[in-house]
């Protein structure tokens, strides 16, 4: 399994007080797979721009789609805008590939047996493990679950990687994620706004 697989496992633990939002869980399994990607050598990163590294082909097939994607003559993609390329839609794509693999099972949410389809982690080893590397303190998985709000609130206290480059993508992680709760909450002013404009005095 992968970082992103081990995340997306954890995010939808139905022990969870609040769902982790799509959009904040895409961009942190976009940084995952970047992650993984550095790990297998298939990438490096040069300030913070992501250079291909290897040539070598990773055997998850949506890792290797993440490595097809990297570009590969100069000017090089920025750690930001890879998140948000690759990111988009990106848990939708984990979450049928983990339904595929039988590592999730859809469930019905509510008593209605026509409620909105909901999915839950398989009791499998690839569950175990991930849960089991998240309780053991992983410092890579640990703070991308921060990152989406897994951990509870936000902290400067969470498990900090010790590789220097490692920080930075997980560092661009939470940053591209509180962009996206800014512009979430931009709209929800505007409209407000909106909506008082029509409703009138």
């Amino acid at each position: 399994m992968t970082t992103a697989k081990d995340l997306f496992i954890i995010s939808v633990d139905p022990a969870l007080e609040r769902p982790v939002g799509q959009g904040d869980l895409s961009l942190a399994l976009a940084g995952a797979e970047l992650l993984d990607l550095l790990d297998a050598g298939t990438v490096t990163v040069d300030g913070d721009l992501v250079v291909p590294g290897g040539s070598s082909v990773p055997d998850d097939r949506l890792l290797a789609a993440a490595a097809a994607g990297i570009t590969r003559q100069p000017p090089h993609e920025r750690i930001e805008d890879w998140l948000w390329r690759r990111g988009r839609d990106l848990a939708a794509a984990y979450q049928d590939a983990l339904e595929e693999d039988g590592e999730l099972r859809q469930k019905r949410s509510g008593l209605l047996p026509f409620g909105p389809k909901e999915v839950e982690p398989v009791d499998t080893p690839a569950r175990r493990r991930a849960v089991a590397r998240l309780e053991e303190g992983d410092p890579v998985l640990a703070s991308l679950a921060s990152a989406v709000g897994l951990d509870g609130e936000r902290s400067d206290g969470e498990p900090r990687p010790g590789d220097e480059t490692v920080t930075t993508v997980i560092a661009t992680v939470h940053e591209a994620v509180m962009e996206l709760e800014a512009v979430r909450q931009r709209r929800t002013i505007e409209n407000t706004a909106f909506a008082n404009v029509w409703r009138g005095p």
